[in-house]
């Protein structure tokens, strides 16, 4: 028969309370860190982009909050007392201006950013942000939809307006995507704000609807609902690929754009985990991993042939894009364009 002695049994118990409580208030022994991330990366970029760091950080997982660019801007905007993001990884630059304009990211300087092409980065020492790829507008079009209609491929904005396009035309709300914003705001710079407006006056006459995913017309397009949506390259180079009947144009005299970058969310309560990601996101590892999905990266000398992608895309992508402009004005920019012609945007659901 054993027999403990008070002292002894008293000992366990403590020992036994002490490991309980060692556990349960935090995370399980041995759990990964949560990292939540909001992000508008589309969404088969999701996948491999977390298994990625998550194969570098094993100690670290990934808990992605993902919707569209505006939305994420917005809802980052909403949260500002009180962020519930650790990090942001693949939000629009010119939203990040705005988020950086209201004290919401922390500078942060990620190894080898030296190593990324110098307008891919904040102009702070240290950055609030670091830019990962760009992408453009672009118009997607179904060479045999358009071919029964006959609708000509358009080669310039201009082109757009011709009347034979009315009714099968899609293109994205700037107020929901980013794609819509950097489209219109490469727009505003490019012809000048009254020019501009007179211009999408004129565009939104063969407009059919204004959706609110940035890739949607573009999958529109390639499903043979609408025979042009103007939309992401990539996107189309993408579904081109994949055996749709689409033509990806670059219009003249050149598209908008913008870039996809990260950011550390200031307060977080998990600083060196957000700071290994913001590594990871610079790394040339993780450029690699973008350069799959679109032709222009923030790494140095990093070029890849894309399948079906525009061969010019660097070449088209607008001169002189102002991004501290596009922030600046965002607000009023989206509520003329609301004004204007937001009766023909599809309902959110």
């Amino acid at each position: 028969m054993l027999v403990c002695s008070r002292r002894a049994v008293q000992g366990l118990s403590a020992i036994l309370v002490s490991a309980m409580a060692a556990l349960l208030p935090g995370r399980p022994a041995g759990a990964a860190e949560m990292l939540t991330v909001y992000t508008a990366f589309e969404n088969e970029q999701l996948a491999p982009y977390k298994k990625a760091f998550e194969a570098a950080h094993p100690d670290i997982e990934i808990q992605w909050v993902r919707d569209s660019t505006g939305i994420i801007t917005a809802r980052l905007l909403a949260e500002k007392a009180k962020p519930q993001a650790d990090v942001i990884w693949g939000l629009a630059a010119s939203s990040l201006l705005l988020l950086d304009r209201d004290g919401l990211l922390e500078g942060y300087s990620p190894a080898g950013v030296e190593n990324l092409k110098p307008k891919f980065r904040s102009s702070k020492n240290p950055p609030t942000w670091v830019g990962v790829d760009a992408w453009m507008g672009a118009v997607c079009y179904n060479t045999i939809e358009a071919e029964k209609k006959g609708l000509p491929k358009p080669a310039s904005w201009e082109d757009l307006l011709n009347p034979v396009y009315k009714g099968h035309l899609v293109m994205p709300n700037p107020a929901s995507s980013g794609t819509g914003f950097l489209t219109v705001s490469g727009w505003l710079q490019q012809m000048g704000e009254a020019q501009g407006w007179a211009f999408m006056d004129k565009l939104n006459e063969n407009i059919a609807a204004y959706t609110h995913s940035g890739s949607k017309p573009c999958k529109q397009a390639a499903a043979g609902e609408y025979p042009l949506g103007i939309s992401i390259e990539y996107t189309g180079a993408s579904l081109k690929t994949k055996g749709a009947p689409l033509d990806v144009i670059l219009p003249k005299p050149g598209s908008g754009w913008d870039m996809e970058a990260t950011a550390i969310v200031k307060g977080t309560d998990q600083p060196a985990a957000a700071k290994k990601l913001a590594d990871f996101a610079a790394s040339k590892g993780a450029n690699e991993l973008y350069n799959t999905f679109y032709a222009v990266v923030a790494y140095q000398g990093m070029t890849k042939d894309i399948p079906n992608y525009p061969a010019n895309a660097e070449a088209m992508m607008m001169p002189n894009n102002d991004f501290a402009w596009a922030a600046l004005n965002r607000d009023r920019i989206l509520a003329e364009w609301t004004k204007r012609y937001d009766s023909k945007s599809e309902p959110k659901k």
